[in-house]
């Protein structure tokens, strides 16, 4: 049986979008499905696995368990195309560490690369948009 994978990701912001096209270009298998925190289906899912309502970044659930911050990224990373799987090296890394840079990055990400305006959405092609969760 194949693991379902869903990324969540903030759909207001302009690097988490970026990122979200970044594993995208990645997945040629389509190993992700995609859903934004904000949606109906991304606030089900939070509240499914339990996760905090604070945590307003990247989430990443594979089949029962539900990854976030830096470990999210990381097995993210280990599905994609490339040298990228190699980031899952830095799992070895504590956790606090991890999630300190992490929550660095997260808690400047509006001020370093802004916030999405809702009139310049991407529309995506319809082989990867069948990947979004509505």
């Amino acid at each position: 049986m194949k693991k379902e994978r869903i990324v969540l990701f903030d759909g207001e912001c302009n690097f988490c979008d970026k990122s979200v096209q970044f594993i995208i270009k990645r997945d040629p298998v389509g190993y992700f499905k995609y859903a934004s925190l904000q949606s109906d289906v991304g606030r089900e899912l939070m509240q499914k696995y339990k996760i905090p309502d604070d945590v307003d970044s990247m989430v990443l659930i594979e089949g029962d368990r539900a990854y976030t911050k830096s470990t999210a990224a990381l097995h993210i990373a280990k599905k994609l195309d490339g040298l990228w799987h190699l980031l899952f090296l830095f799992i070895v890394t504590p956790k606090a560490i991890r999630d300190r840079a992490y929550d660095y990055v997260a808690a400047n990400r509006f001020k370093w690369f802004g916030k999405k305006q809702v009139d310049a959405c991407m529309l995506p092609p319809p082989d990867i948009r069948k990947r979004f969760l509505a």
